[in-house]
């Protein structure tokens, strides 16, 4: 499956956004996630399924200042 994560090309086989979130990051927390400028709510991620030549942004929250 072909997707853009992030604004760059990505290939693998990830149906559903938790398997592409995991397999991106090891953030648990503080993640956030929208497929094709669409908030995917976390309740959802697993049953939220991918299609080929969607985009994906995942966002994880940064600590500090």
């Amino acid at each position: 499956m072909r997707l853009t994560v992030n604004g760059k090309p990505f290939e693998g086989d990830t149906p559903s956004v938790l398997a592409l979130v995991e397999s991106i990051t090891e953030a648990r927390r503080g993640v956030a996630v929208a497929v094709n400028g669409e908030v995917v709510p976390r309740s959802t991620w697993n049953v939220t399924k991918l299609g080929d030549g969607d985009s994906v942004e995942v966002l994880t929250a940064a600590q500090g200042g």
